[in-house]
């Protein structure tokens, strides 16, 4: 179990360096092009949620952090021995939850800089720790799919 502590301290890291990059060296709102009309890095702040929802509610964001962050470590000792991938799932979560949840404490913000545009939609400005919350929760309901066909086969 121990191993995927170990690999949410290493996500919530990159999580961390990669936004300390972007406000050390870009001023907000610049933009650095990589890829033409698809991929761009913008320095950007969200102080709410996805989409800016819930924008300047931090007290709520760190009731709801507490209360998913003591949930996954549960499961994850509970439920993770038994699977590999259901562990791997949680721990993005869990390590997405706390990279965000470290900006909201120290800056009373999220910073954010990964900027896509997907047909023709620019996607809102995101960070590695959103990835990595929204691969877990994408991985979950794979697993989730998988332990219900199988528990239908035993029983059906």
């Amino acid at each position: 179990m121990i191993w995927y502590y170990l690999l949410s301290l290493l996500i919530i890291g990159m999580d961390q360096f990669s936004k300390w990059l972007i406000v050390k060296n870009m001023e907000y709102g610049e933009q650095i092009t990589v890829i033409e009309n698809f991929f761009y890095i913008t320095s950007h702040r969200n102080s709410g949620a996805a989409w800016g929802i819930l924008e300047g509610k931090m007290g709520f964001f760190y009731v709801i952090t507490i209360v998913v962050v003591i949930g996954l470590v549960y499961y994850l000792q509970k439920y993770g021995k038994h699977s590999a991938f259901l562990a791997i799932s949680l721990t993005f979560i869990l390590a997405g939850a706390i990279g965000n949840s470290i900006d909201r404490l120290f800056r009373n913000e999220v910073v954010d800089f990964l900027d896509l545009i997907i047909f023709r939609y620019n996607y809102p400005v995101f960070n590695v720790a959103d990835s990595f919350l929204v691969v877990g929760v994408i991985l979950l309901l794979i697993v989730t799919i998988i332990d219900e066909r199988k528990e239908k086969k035993n029983h059906g």
